[in-house]
């Protein structure tokens, strides 16, 4: 997938100045973010909002994979130009999984939550797909862990993204 015009010049411009006036967002970290190679960005979700963070935080692409619902509705086109991968959450999508490893493998940056959906719960976390280690092991990327804390009240300014050092899997 090639990084896109409608990204960089449109999207992410609107993206950072909407969330940012709405929720006054801290980003701490995001030096954390290496500007070239393959790298997985991964986080806990808690809001429909959260992929803004990490879109705010580095110039790249990051080609998020996302339900395939997204792509069923109006708002499909947005999902297809912002780059954003369509996953059957129903079975193992192996051509979602093959989508990923295609962009890594071209050096590129995919964002995905491991929680596989919005976790709705009083846990901090909720037990981790195994998706986005796979796909790091195999194209020997980064995985640059974040972490959300914070609500999405309008301009509460607590809402704090925070970028991990990034690391490789090994055996």
């Amino acid at each position: 997938m090639k990084d896109t015009f409608f990204y960089k010049f449109i999207a992410r411009p609107f993206v950072w100045f909407w969330f940012t006036l709405l929720y006054g967002c801290k980003v701490v970290g995001k030096e954390n973010i290496p500007k070239t190679g393959p790298i997985l960005v991964v986080g806990n979700h808690k809001h429909i909002m959260d992929q803004c963070g990490p879109i705010i935080s580095t110039k790249r692409v990051l080609h998020y994979m996302a339900k395939k619902e997204y792509f069923d509705g109006k708002f499909a086109w947005f999902f297809k130009v912002m780059g954003c991968i369509s996953v059957n959450r129903s079975i193992k999508d192996k051509a979602a999984k093959e989508k990923a490893i295609s962009v890594l493998e071209d050096g590129g940056a995919i964002g995905l939550f491991p929680e596989g959906t919005r976790n709705r719960t009083k846990e901090v976390l909720l037990p981790f797909k195994f998706g986005a280690v796979s796909m790091a092991k195999k194209t020997d990327a980064y995985l640059v862990p974040f972490s959300i804390t914070g609500d999405y009240k309008f301009r509460s300014k607590n809402l704090v993204y925070t970028f991990g050092k990034p690391f490789k899997v090994t055996d």
